[in-house]
């Protein structure tokens, strides 16, 4: 058995961001790649059994069972793109993998509704072998007890959380015993978790956001300046008022504050915060409320950011009685294993997209509000940021 075992083992945007492409965009292409923003090396042969364990995806389908799970906890999704699931398999000539030097390359690229779709299983993948081939083996008593410790004190200071950790998790069973550990000794404070596997094995709402990689490419097809604005007005064409939660960093927090309507304050009901300070973040938001005239108190604010349960204390804290205020803690939870091993600093992200298969490639970017992690090229990252004043 692989890896990933289930076509479910993803994160819940993957599916919501592929149907909003399949609706509105469904000749666009995307092309993704691998980033290590540690540089790390790899060890030799990598390549070749990340290969192996992403053909195994080839086989992998939706059953009956995951088909009913999926219609009872996500109804913003319709029939026709449950039909589509039903019917997908993932396709490894999609994906180029190789090694240079000892670091590794990873690209995929098709039809954005379909190859978005790799993102999460992809970046699972690579962290699991990572320490599987590099002799890492997890402290299964210290893991588990530092799991039930979180879990208890964040039930005690009233935190309320999902587990983002999929992507960057020790490996697929030490998620699903830390998912089971939480459940169990969190209570109310769990909220869910993003992972649509765990959340279907272990009877948990399924939560998430959209991604960057959604406003990426609105800021490629439209331009900089009205990348939020539109990426906005299209998600909730979509989704008519599901799934209310906005990512506010893909161009700076600054900028999408600009963008961000009264008509959007009113209809998202929450902001995540995915980088940078966020004290100063929660301080911005609530003046943006107040100059649209939308009242905070009736709105949440998601943080997602390195998250430990100190950090998430202080920062409810912060919060007060001004905003609402949830978490989705991801590596701190899934990674957690002892014996000084260190998650990963992994993702992929959009790097190109265009609008039809005959059309030139057009380069997408992120700038994040702390500037290592923006991703791009430097040409393309310089005209973007003079675009927008920055």
């Amino acid at each position: 058995m692989g890896i990933i075992r289930s076509i479910l083992d993803t994160d819940l945007y993957k599916f919501t961001t592929s149907y909003a492409y399949s609706k509105l965009f469904p000749r666009a292409w995307g092309e993704f790649e691998f980033v290590d923003r540690s540089n790390g090396d790899y060890p030799e042969g990598f390549d070749r059994l990340l290969k192996k364990e992403l053909e195994e995806m080839s086989g992998l389908s939706l059953t009956k069972e995951e088909e009913a799970f999926v219609k009872q906890q996500m109804p913003y999704l319709p029939p026709t793109y449950i039909d589509f699931l039903k019917g997908f398999r993932f396709d490894p000539s999609e994906l180029e993998i190789r090694m240079v030097e000892k670091k590794l390359q990873v690209k995929a690229s098709g039809l954005l509704y379909r190859v978005t779709l790799w993102e999460t299983p992809i970046l699972a993948t690579i962290s699991e072998l990572w320490f599987r081939e590099t002799g890492q083996q997890p402290d299964l008593v210290y893991m588990e007890q530092a799991a039930i410790e979180k879990a208890v004190k964040m039930k005690e200071h009233g935190i309320t959380f999902s587990l983002f950790g999929m992507r960057r998790r020790f490996s697929f069973d030490v998620e699903d015993r830390v998912t089971g550990l939480l459940k169990k000794h969190a209570g109310e404070s769990l909220f869910g978790t993003s992972n649509v596997y765990m959340a279907f094995k272990h009877d948990i709402n399924v939560s998430g956001t959209h991604p960057h990689e959604w406003v990426q490419f609105h800021g490629s097809i439209y331009g900089y300046k009205m990348a939020n604005y539109i990426s906005m007005e299209d998600w909730i064409n979509v989704y008519d008022g599901d799934l209310g939660t906005v990512l506010t960093d893909t161009y700076t927090t600054d900028i999408f504050l600009r963008n961000f309507s009264k008509k959007h304050a009113a209809l998202f009901t929450s902001l995540r915060h995915d980088s940078g300070d966020p004290f100063l973040f929660i301080d911005k938001v609530i003046k943006r409320y107040e100059e649209l005239r939308v009242n905070p108190r009736m709105k949440y604010l998601v943080f997602s950011d390195s998250l430990n349960v100190e950090k998430a204390i202080n920062i409810k804290a912060h919060c007060g009685d001004h905003i609402g205020a949830t978490f989705g803690i991801g590596t701190n939870l899934t990674n957690d294993v002892g014996n000084d091993i260190k998650g990963m600093n992994i993702v992929m992200k959009l790097f190109r997209c265009k609008m039809t298969e005959r059309e030139e490639w057009q380069e997408c970017v992120k700038l994040s509000d702390v500037e290592g992690k923006h991703t791009g090229s430097e040409q393309e990252i310089r005209l973007a940021q003079e675009t927008l004043g920055l």
